[in-house]
């Protein structure tokens, strides 16, 4: 028999093992949760961008959203105007339908009396026209006095003389052309190979693919001149700036397009992500308004400048940690609310064109905010792991941030969110998926940003795309007149 102290020890180890185990297994389950977490973060609940989400991982978004629903229905709105056609009353062709013998009694109906007509109009393309050949010939004339030869520019007097006065082949394409090709490349963002085979079936113009490929640099050479020094001058009066940035591809290695852009202006330009490629796009370094971003720490150098916080980056914050302990991680909803109830309140007082929000709301407001900072601590309060890390840090940025996360709140001028700057560089996304996922040349990515500069700003002024094309290749670039339309 086993003497009852050897029993005692082995029981003693036994438990000591079961502790060990059941303690190997708690971290184990809490790793477990961790990695469930990580995998279920998309752009929805993290700051990872729409375009890396899996098209085959795409969950249905849950109930819970930031934004709120307006109340309108779908479609289109009482009082706004029709986009329907009208008949026009000068019809290129006119086909008149009209009963030969009466299905009653078989008799003939010609000459009987009208008693109604219905009218029926059909809108289509007409064939493709051959394009227009314009011949320049340039004569030469040998004066009778002195015997000098007199040989006239290619460019005199002539909208299209900077085209034929170029040097090469003595056949060139017409600026009409050009910014049709560039209409597909640039602002539709097609490949070379099916602008090439759209522009000959919409124009009837055949061009090569090494054209095609050229159209945009050529654009580009243009912009730089004129356009982007303009713009420049514009972003850094602006009252409240947006600012971000996207990866591009090109040549095989990685580069940033940073975007500063308002309501009415965008610049886009390629670097890296360091200060000094920020400050190269010629516009933060000398801004000094309201500079709506997200937290990256890369603008924290630009102290010109009063920074506000992207409130939806931060919603996105948030519900990651909320989604992954709901009932432990109680002050990430609490804190998703205040912000959204601050939005709501915010907005509420544009429409009423007040100039700032009361003092009891912006105070409640505060409260709210600094009470789910406070729960936010004793919720996380003697734990360990990665989720209670991320959460303590994401107060700490509430805590140290709180003025410029609450910018819009007390400054009716800013924004809630950064979605003016995702917009503008959204193009960046769409143009590397159709060529292939990246740009060849990282020449090709910076005149990207040049033209789709130019593009984007004539958009937002309401200008058509082609048209500002068709004017940069024959009079010049457009410029926006003023920093607002106002």
């Amino acid at each position: 028999m086993a003497v009852p102290g050897v029993l005692e020890a082995m029981v003693e180890q036994l438990l000591a093992r079961v502790q060990e185990l059941e303690s190997a297994l708690a971290q184990r389950d809490q790793r477990i949760a961790e990695l469930e977490r990580q995998l279920g973060q998309d752009s929805s609940n993290s700051s990872r961008p729409p375009s890396s989400d899996a098209p085959w991982g795409k969950k249905p978004a849950k109930k819970r959203s930031s934004r709120s629903r307006s109340g309108l229905k779908p479609g289109k709105q009482p009082g706004m105007s029709s986009s329907s056609r009208s008949l026009i009353d000068d019809p290129d062709e006119m086909v008149v339908i009209s009963p030969e013998r009466c299905r009653g009694c078989d008799v003939s109906l010609a000459g009987a009396p009208e008693s109604g007509r219905e009218r029926r109009q059909v809108v289509d393309a007409s064939p493709v026209p051959p394009p227009v050949v314009t011949e320049y010939q340039r004569v030469s004339k040998t004066c009778v006095c002195c015997g000098t030869v007199n040989t006239p520019a290619w460019d005199a007097g002539d909208v299209h003389g900077d085209v034929v006065a170029t040097a090469g082949s003595p056949v060139r394409i017409g600026p009409e052309t050009l910014a049709r090709a560039a209409l597909l490349t640039c602002g539709h963002y097609l490949p070379i190979g099916r602008s090439r085979q759209l522009l000959e079936a919409l124009a009837g113009v055949d061009v090569s693919t090494g054209f095609l490929a050229g159209v945009r640099g050529r654009a580009a050479r243009k912009l730089e001149k004129t356009f982007l020094p303009h713009v420049r001058d514009l972003l850094i009066g602006a009252p409240v700036l947006h600012a971000d940035e996207t990866t591009g591809r090109a040549a095989g290695a990685l580069s940033y397009v940073h975007v500063a852009c308002t309501e009415y202006l965008t610049l886009l330009h390629v670097g890296g992500r360091t200060k000094g490629d920020i400050d190269a796009g010629g516009v933060l370094p000398a801004f000094t308004g309201v500079l709506v971003r997200d937290g990256y720490a890369g603008y924290e150098h630009l102290t010109g400048a009063v920074h506000a916080w992207c409130g939806a980056h931060l919603l996105r914050d948030l519900r990651s940690i909320s989604d992954a302990d709901p009932v432990g991680q109680l002050w990430a909803s609490a804190m998703a609310d205040t912000l959204l109830e601050a939005h709501h309140a915010a907005r509420a007082a544009r429409d009423n064109n007040a100039e700032a929000l009361d003092a009891a709301t912006l105070a409640r407001i505060r409260n709210h905010y600094l009470g789910a900072l406070a729960r936010g601590d004793d919720d996380n309060r003697d734990l360990c792991g990665q989720l209670p890390t991320e959460a303590l840090t994401l107060i700490g940025r509430f805590r140290r941030f709180e003025d410029m996360i609450l910018r819009f709140a007390t400054d009716l001028t800013v924004p809630f969110s950064n979605n003016m700057a995702e917009r503008a560089v959204r193009p960046v996304k769409i143009q590397q998926r159709t060529s292939g996922g990246t740009w060849r040349t990282l020449t090709g990515l910076i005149d990207f940003a040049v033209v789709q500069s130019y593009l984007d700003t004539a958009t937002k002024w309401g200008i058509d795309k082609l048209h500002a094309l068709r004017e940069l290749f024959t009079t010049g670039a457009w410029l926006p007149p003023a920093l607002t339309p106002s």
